[in-house]
């Protein structure tokens, strides 16, 4: 197996990772990935394969597991009720649960929403160049989480800051002060949700949180550390990505000119799932191999890491022609952004009509958005977003 030098904190790599990924979809899309110690798997028909492959999975084997430091007691229990870390029948036992209260019908209800949190949003645009990101692109999504579950807007900024917390410790270049910040806000985030899920258990809403003390299947209910950890799941996961994928696909349109025939009711569909395939916001997604297996011909030891290269999956000429190019007027390609198999993300109906909205409702409001400055992703691989988004109406 061949083996690849390429640090993830590398600021030419950072910004423009697809170019790493052309020369390996060239050569072999199985080589070891030195910098994470692992292997690592780039093109699109093996990274489909593994997802749904049950010989690998999230949760780490039990020969690996070992007592949480100190420092990260408050992170690890969250961790521990993680659907993103289980395998059956844990996992199939939560997912079956939150699945009853999230509901594609309660995810179309948030539509009005979405519509009057664009409103605002908009509203409060300034006149002259502003950056996009804060204003737009974070905004939405975490207030949209916050009436999905129903705990008040007013503590987005709080949301925000914890769920930040928490995911930089999934990003490259971690240290041991992204792992005491983490531990704050973890535990932060648990003690208001814990509070918060009492006063719905006394007095029950239309909303998320009171649908997951509802949920049962088979005489089983959620536990509170359950419900907690799911919650924290959906913010952390779905505010990230929504984000992130916001930004690309405006970056996009702008950078490629496309038509705003794309954002039309019936193209917008299509153009959103070019933005995944194109500038998905996760790159890599590990499993673990939970007995001896081969990859492409390469051995993969039981106990052992690989990692997914989502990013480059949509990217595989082998799978769509020209793929460097934004079209999103192609004939849609299936992409691994959501992951796959067991682990499909549970929020992916939510991201997909936050970002359909998101984008259209943007556009109608500046028809003449322009970028005003080149446009540079943020230092936070295995995530790709950008850093900022300065534009002008």
């Amino acid at each position: 197996m061949k083996t690849l030098n390429q640090s993830p904190l590398d600021p030419a790599f950072v910004q423009d990772p697809y170019a790493l990924y052309a020369r390996v979809l060239a050569d072999d899309p199985v080589q070891y990935w030195h910098d994470y110690g692992m292997m690592a798997v780039f093109d699109a028909a093996t990274v489909q394969a593994l997802l749904r492959d049950r010989r690998l999975g999230r949760a780490v084997p039990d020969d690996q597991k070992h007592p949480s430091p100190e420092h990260l007691r408050g992170f690890d229990a969250v961790e521990r009720h993680s659907m993103l870390d289980m395998e059956p029948p844990t996992h199939t036992r939560l997912r079956g649960l939150v699945l009853r209260a999230f509901t594609s019908r309660r995810v179309k209800a948030l539509a009005p929403d979405i519509h009057e949190i664009c409103d605002d949003l908009l509203a409060a645009f300034p006149e002259g160049p502003f950056d996009l990101i804060p204003a737009f692109c974070t905004a939405l999504p975490v207030r949209v989480i916050a009436r999905l579950l129903g705990v008040p807007e007013e503590m987005s900024d709080s949301l925000l800051r914890w769920s930040n917390a928490m995911v930089a410790m999934y990003q490259a270049g971690k240290t041991r002060d992204t792992e005491i910040a983490a531990n704050t806000a973890a535990l932060a985030f648990t003690d208001f949700l814990g509070g918060y899920i009492e006063k719905r258990r006394s007095d029950p809403r239309d909303d998320l949180i009171t649908h997951l003390i509802a949920a049962e299947e088979d005489g089983e209910k959620l536990s509170r550390d359950e419900m907690i950890g799911t919650c924290i799941l959906l913010l952390n996961a779905g505010h990230e990505a929504t984000v992130h994928t916001l930004g690309n696909a405006v970056k996009a349109l702008l950078e490629y000119e496309i038509p705003r025939t794309a954002l039309a009711p019936d193209a917008i569909a299509d153009t959103v799932e070019e933005v995944l395939r194109f500038d998905p916001p996760l790159h890599i997604f590990t499993r673990y191999a939970y007995e001896d297996i081969e990859v492409r011909g390469h051995p993969l030891k039981k106990g052992a890491q690989v990692a997914l290269m989502l990013g480059a999956a949509g990217r595989d000429p082998a799978q769509i022609e020209d793929p460097n190019r934004f079209d999103p007027f192609r004939t849609p390609t299936p992409h691994a952004a959501f992951g796959g198999g067991l682990h499909f993300c549970v929020g992916a109906p939510l991201a997909r009509l936050e970002l359909q909205m998101g984008l259209q409702r943007l556009f109608a409001h500046v028809s003449n958005l322009r970028l005003t400055e080149k446009p540079l992703y943020s230092n936070s691989y295995h995530f790709h977003g950008l850093r900022h988004l300065h534009v002008t109406p």
